[in-house]
């Protein structure tokens, strides 16, 4: 006798399983073309800084670490342990859709995460470092350069949150 959720089937595809890697390689493939227009037909190396608005401008900064450059890896055996991590936690998120995903957003979410942590994962290997472009300023105060795969990490992030508050509402709506 066997259930829907035993054997490998059940480790490695869900209910939402089809959603996850949907939204996955849309966000993966999204910003790996972005990156090589920005590098190659753009040229923004060669460009330097671009003003698109007052608040906004294009760059290339080759980050060698992970937020805020924290953790900096110059050595390319470096950049292949942070690819190392974003591949392992691209996998153990997957593992998560599989056998735990319980709605589209959890699903939409985790293949944000998962699309921006393997395209910035293929930048180390590829580049060395993760290649950003999107330079937020305002007032004299610039944030963070980021890419495509940091604003899906991020959004990702925004729907796990999210969800876990709506579920949490709704236990306690339940034990009312």
């Amino acid at each position: 006798m066997t259930t829907e959720n035993s054997g490998v089937r059940g480790w490695l595809w869900g209910p939402y399983s089809g959603l996850g890697l949907t939204v996955f390689l849309i966000t993966l493939v999204l910003d790996q073309v972005h990156k090589w227009w920005m590098l190659e037909v753009f040229q923004i190396e060669e460009r330097g800084r671009v003003t698109v608005t007052p608040f906004l401008d294009l760059v290339f900064v080759k980050n060698i670490g992970i937020s805020y450059s924290l953790f900096d890896q110059e050595s390319f055996t470096g950049q292949l342990m942070l690819a190392g991590f974003g591949l392992a936690a691209a996998i153990a998120m997957w593992i998560w859709l599989a056998r735990g995903a319980t709605g589209r957003l959890l699903a939409v979410s985790l293949g944000l995460i998962m699309g921006g942590a393997i395209g910035n994962a293929i930048d180390r290997v590829a580049l060395g470092g993760v290649a950003d472009f999107f330079s937020l300023h305002a007032f004299g105060f610039y944030w963070y350069v980021f890419n495509i795969a940091d604003v899906a990490i991020v959004a990702g992030v925004i729907g796990l949150l999210y969800d876990s508050l709506m579920a949490s509402r709704k236990d306690a709506a339940k034990s009312l």
